[in-house]
């Protein structure tokens, strides 16, 4: 195990090298820069705009500028922003955790509510309650998670204000108004996360209910109705032992999903997160800001397939890596 985890660790070395590579070039041929908005201040010279280009670096041809740039990460420098020239990485880590809270809740709820859903409705196939279940997932896994988030503002926010029901905030994650205890986070936290967790429900709930009713239907499951094992017994401690074990690595797979609806997700809502703080660099052409999010993210999906993998071999005996 141990040597397969170092394995790992270094082919994810060619992996973000690629990923950074790619994307310092298609920031670098996008039209603009940050020092494009300068040129509307009718007091900027033309000979102060280029000072400042030259300064920033972005006189050099796009693929000097991306060396630069790695040479400064591997000795753990990942530059200063363009926009307000505050380091990327104390920028980047002040809103982590705020992106890591967001993405583990909708993690969490998606589990709580899947895992149970899917295999009450393979328990009960063929039943309205399993028709029910499955049209509901079905049309949730058909609106994407920043439809869904508008559907929810419109609801939770504004027509139940309308209705004189207690709403939900919107936007922040906290009270301007200096209400800002739990609570008050938790009401702020209800809205992204289900926004983020609802596709993942409805394509999980799928997988379970698909792989409990395989599992139910193994010889193993009718041995064990036949020596007379009490039906729940047969469910939890046969079918859904052996069924659960594939959705390890679907979690893992499901990570860029997460992290990438983070991106819209946050702006809608206005989190003070990484998928935000991301947005916001694009908008400006900040691109020591955009590598300093993309590095991040893209290590952060590596680690988790590589968790899940560890954990699907862990979980299950018969896996064995080399």
């Amino acid at each position: 195990m141990t040597g397969f985890i170092v394995r790992r660790l270094l082919q994810m070395i060619p992996l973000l090298l690629g990923v950074t590579f790619l994307t310092f070039a298609i920031v670098s041929f996008v039209p603009g820069s940050p020092v494009s908005s300068m040129q509307l201040n009718p007091r900027a010279r033309p000979e102060d705009l280029e000072r400042i280009r030259q300064n920033l670096g972005l006189d050099k041809p796009w693929y000097e500028r991306y060396f630069l740039w790695l040479s400064d990460v591997l000795r753990g420098d990942l530059g200063l922003s363009l926009t307000n020239f505050t380091p990327v990485t104390d920028r980047i880590l002040g809103v982590l955790p705020n992106t890591l809270l967001l993405t583990g809740t909708a993690l969490a709820l998606a589990l709580i509510v899947a895992v149970p859903l899917g295999v009450a409705s393979a328990v009960r196939h063929n039943s309205p309650f399993d028709h029910v279940v499955t049209a509901v997932v079905t049309a949730l896994a058909a609106i994407p998670s920043f439809w869904m988030a508008l559907l929810l503002i419109i609801l939770f926010a504004v027509k139940f204000d309308e209705w004189g029901l207690p709403s939900l905030p919107a936007q922040g994650m906290q009270d301007l108004q200096g209400n800002t205890g739990i609570l008050d986070r938790i009401e702020h936290l209800i809205m992204p996360a289900l926004a983020l967790s609802l596709g993942q429900i409805a394509g999980w709930t799928r997988f379970i209910r698909s792989s409990m009713l395989e599992a139910i239907g193994q010889d193993y499951v009718r041995t064990a109705r036949a020596k007379g094992l009490v039906e729940q017994s047969v469910v939890y401690r046969h079918a859904f032992r052996n069924a659960i074990l594939p959705l390890v690595t679907l979690v893992g797979l499901a990570l860029p999903e997460l992290f990438g609806g983070a991106y819209l997700i946050e702006q809608i809502f206005a989190w003070n997160g990484l998928g935000r703080l991301a947005f916001d660099a694009t908008q400006s052409n900040d691109y020591t800001m955009i590598m300093g999010a993309t590095l991040l993210f893209a290590a952060l999906t590596m680690l988790g397939n590589l968790l899940a993998d560890v954990v699907y071999a862990l979980a299950d005996p018969r896996i064995r890596y080399q």
